[in-house]
C-alpha cells in the first residue's frame, strides 16, 4: 500500500491561526490523492510548520522527514516552495535516496524536474526582488519619500478592509439565514438582485460574491 506524510507549511503566526493558505494546501493534497494517487493509500502523519521557508530550522518538517526514512513513505506536499524557497535544501533533499518527494500540484514530475523548477523559482524570486529594489531606488532618486507613501498606502488599505468588512457583516444577516435553510451560493445571488440589494460596485450578485461574503465574515 502507498503511504504518505503530509506537511504543510504557512508563513506567520496569523496565517496559521485563521487557516489562510492552510485551506489552499489542503485541497491541492486531497485533489492529488483523488485523481493522481496510486491506490490503496494511507496516509500515516500529517505535519506542519508555521514559520517562513527560509528558516532552516522547522522542527515539524524533520519530524516529517524523520518518519519519511524510517518507514519509506512519499512525503507529499502542495507546492515545492511549502517545502522550501531555497533550492540548495531542495538539492540536498533530492540527493537523499531514503526521502521520496512528491508535489500534488506536479504529480508527475520526477526528482530532476523537480529540482529544475526549484532552480528556476529561485531564479525568478532573485529578478523580483533585484527589480523592486531598482524601482525603488529609481523612486528615491526622483525625491519620493518612500516611507510617506507605504504609510498612506497601509492606511488606505486598512480603510479598504474596514469598509469590507462593515459591509459583510451587514450582509450577512440576510445571507446567513438563507445558507442556513440550505440555499445554493447561486439561488443566495438571486435572491440578493430579487430583493435589489446591491453589491459593493452596484452590479449583480454571483455566487463568487456570496462566498466571499461568507468567507470574510468566518475569517473576522
Amino acid at each position: 500500500m502507498q503511504q504518505y506524510v503530509i506537511y504543510t507549511r504557512v508563513s506567520t503566526e496569523d496565517q496559521g491561526r485563521s487557516g489562510l493558505g492552510l485551506e489552499a494546501q489542503e485541497r491541492d493534497i486531497a485533489v492529488f490523492l483523488d485523481k493522481f494517487s496510486e491506490v490503496p493509500f494511507e496516509i500515516i502523519g500529517e505535519f506542519r510548520d508555521v514559520q517562513s521557508g527560509s528558516d532552516a530550522d522547522r522542527p515539524e518538517l524533520a519530524k516529517a522527514l524523520e518518519l519519511v526514512r524510517r518507514t519509506g513513505a512519499e512525503l507529499l506536499v502542495a507546492k515545492l516552495d511549502r517545502l522550501s524557497r531555497k533550492v540548495s535544501f531542495i538539492a540536498t533533499l533530492m540527493d537523499d535516496k531514503r526521502v521520496k518527494l512528491r508535489v500534488a500540484q506536479m504529480p508527475q514530475a520526477d526528482k530532476f524536474q523537480l529540482h529544475i523548477y526549484a532552480a528556476l523559482a529561485e531564479q525568478e524570486r532573485t529578478f523580483i526582488s533585484e527589480r523592486t529594489k531598482a524601482a525603488l531606488k529609481a523612486a528615491k532618486d526622483r525625491g519620493v519619500q518612500l516611507g510617506g507613501l507605504r504609510d498612506k498606502t497601509m492606511k488606505r488599505n486598512e480603510a479598504i478592509q474596514t469598509k469590507a468588512n462593515a459591509e459583510a457583516e451587514r450582509l450577512i444577516r440576510i445571507i446567513g439565514p438563507l445558507k442556513a435553510s440550505g440555499q445554493t451560493l447561486s439561488a443566495i445571488a438571486e435572491t440578493l438582485d430579487t430583493m435589489l440589494v446591491p453589491t459593493s460596485r452596484g452590479g449583480r450578485w454571483t455566487a463568487k460574491q456570496v462566498s466571499r461574503v461568507l468567507e470574510r465574515v468566518e475569517a473576522s
